[in-house]
């Protein structure tokens, strides 16, 4: 059975950076990933901001595009739901997104960073 993944940005920004330290691992993530792949609103904006000072937003797009990485808006609860995953967890509010798109998808999170993983790993998103 194909897994549904949410993916942090951790992941896309070394997947689309050849000179990243962790972007073999992250190619390597996303070529063995079986399943479709998301990622929360602001996930996607913390990964193109960088490529929008560079003026390069229309190349990052097409490379998201050609990885099949579908957008998860906020649900309307999202604000309730985002104060209490910060606030029991202590992530960051981005981080909490991630985890509040997994949550949405009953999804797997792929991250980088060890925090996130462990809270994901806690709340059964892996």
């Amino acid at each position: 059975m194909a897994r549904v993944t949410v993916l942090d940005a951790s992941v896309l920004i070394a997947h689309l950076d050849d000179d990243d330290a962790l972007h073999e691992r992250a190619s390597h993530e996303l070529a063995t990933t079986d399943g479709p792949l998301y990622a929360s609103t602001i996930t996607l904006a913390e990964v193109l901001v960088g490529p929008a000072r560079q003026g390069q937003l229309a190349t990052v797009r097409s490379a998201l595009r050609m990885l099949e990485v579908e957008e998860l808006a906020l649900p309307p609860d999202a604000a309730e739901r985002l104060a209490t995953l910060r606030a029991d967890s202590g992530l960051r509010l981005p981080d909490c997104c991630v985890l509040l798109a997994a949550q949405e998808a009953r999804a797997a999170v792929l991250t980088f960073d060890g925090r996130l993983a462990r809270e994901a790993e806690r709340l059964g998103l892996v």
